[in-house]
């Protein structure tokens, strides 16, 4: 680990992906890649009804969200573009986001909050603007506190 950054990222915890209509996307995603159905998670606040489906197992298992929005003319639109985020597992979400934040690091509004799946996540603004010149470069990336079983086992002996 880079001794002046106090976290690690550990490995990919999910993608999202969104479209007009969910039911086309588990089509592809269930239906024909054979992903396994895990949860469905629905807010009003973030305009998604979403589909949380897995590929893999345990500490190794990626997250794959379907999702669309309750009202396509809303904020924010989660089908587009339709390679709606990446979450990263992170060791240590409060010191990422202290030490990223002091670096110039910009985040989506909202603070630290627990995820669809439960784990506490924040999002790095996919733009940069003068007061924090570093983002995602048009990518919005999800970074989500890693469980315990999960820091061990992504984690370097």
């Amino acid at each position: 680990m880079n001794p002046q950054r106090p976290f690690r990222v550990l490995g990919i915890q999910q993608i999202a992906i969104g479209g007009p209509d969910k039911q086309r996307l588990r089509k592809l995603w269930v239906d024909m890649l054979g992903l396994q159905p895990g949860g469905v998670f629905r807010s009003e606040r973030e305009n998604v009804d979403e589909d949380i489906c897995a590929l893999g197992h345990g500490p190794h298992k990626v997250e794959v969200d379907l999702m669309q929005p309750l009202d396509p003319a809303k904020k924010p639109a989660v089908h587009i573009p339709p390679l709606n985020h990446v979450g990263l597992w992170i060791d240590d979400l409060p010191a990422a986001v202290q030490w990223l934040t002091f670096q110039g690091v910009r985040f989506a509004p909202g603070g630290i909050r627990k995820g669809a799946a439960g784990h506490d996540v924040t999002f790095l603004h996919p733009r940069e603007n003068e007061e924090f010149p570093i983002a995602g470069e048009g990518v919005l990336i999800e970074l989500v506190q890693a469980p315990a079983e999960v820091v061990r086992a992504l984690s370097p002996n």
